[in-house]
């Protein structure tokens, strides 16, 4: 029997998570979201590479923390539709014991967690919790079920908080999960600039579709969600920048999405 409270997807409306999945280049989009991501490209032609560095830029993070520090959990806040190569199969490849919680309330993407992200290994887990990030003490208490906040954690926040209602409850979400986690914990996390203003121009046209708006921040206001906390070089540099190999993304030019990755001391 059908749940009457299950919340309805639309598809009369362009989605964020639809819209990025055909810039990477996927499958997981509808009509309307084509549309709305060609009509993109035609403002912004850098917005499909933006797509995909993005991911270039979780596999490098989660590879540099699996391996190099032993991370071996991560809370991955603002999940974004499953695509290839997710946190938990970058993380598992490395350490089969990885255990890794998605977090999302969009029900999209809370349908195709449920079918695609499952752990890759016997030994680790890999769940979700149906959560909004304006709503960080609960995603905490849920996350607990899972994670040992008596070890470190990989908390990422992968190029969603322009969504934040504010700058203010931006950094309220993030310094909240940062405060809950131990010592040696790491924050992984890139959003959009106000570099661009094809960019920015992109996300103020998306706002009026009705989707959710996007706000590019300066990058000073992203540079300081980092305060506080140990920078991994190159530092805060455009994510094609980030311990970039030319050979494995190609073309390296800073875009429109600045980043770092960061350890709590």
């Amino acid at each position: 029997m059908p749940d009457d409270h299950a919340p309805m997807i639309r598809t009369d409306i362009p989605h964020s998570a639809r819209i990025w999945n055909y810039w990477m280049g996927g499958k997981d989009y509808y009509e309307i979201d084509r549309v709305a991501g060609d009509a993109g490209l035609e403002v912004d032609p850098d917005i499909s590479t933006m797509a995909v560095q993005s991911r270039q830029f979780l596999i490098r993070a989660v590879q540099y923390l699996a391996r190099e520090h032993g991370i071996t959990q991560f809370l991955d806040i603002g999940t974004g539709l499953p695509t290839m190569q997710n946190t938990h199969e970058v993380a598992q490849s490395v350490t089969p014991t990885a255990r890794i919680v998605y977090v999302d309330n969009d029900p999209l993407v809370l349908t195709h967690a449920r079918a695609l992200l499952t752990s890759t290994t016997a030994e680790g887990v890999t769940t979700y919790i149906d959560a909004d990030y304006h709503d960080p003490e609960r995603i905490i208490a849920d996350a607990k079920n899972v994670l040992n906040f008596e070890e470190p954690i990989g908390v990422m926040f992968m190029g969603v908080l322009g969504h934040a209602r504010t700058y203010e409850d931006l950094r309220r979400i993030v310094d909240t999960v940062l405060a809950a986690v131990p010592s040696n914990s790491y924050l992984v996390m890139w959003d959009g600039t106000d570099d661009s203003k094809s960019y920015v121009a992109l996300c103020q046209n998306y706002g009026e579709t009705g989707g959710t708006p996007y706000v590019p921040r300066p990058q000073e206001q992203i540079r300081a969600v980092f305060d506080g906390l140990e920078l991994v070089d190159p530092g805060f540099v455009s994510i094609t920048q980030w311990r970039a190999d030319s050979t494995d993304i190609g073309e390296i030019r800073p875009i429109s999405a600045y980043g770092a990755v960061a350890r709590k001391p």
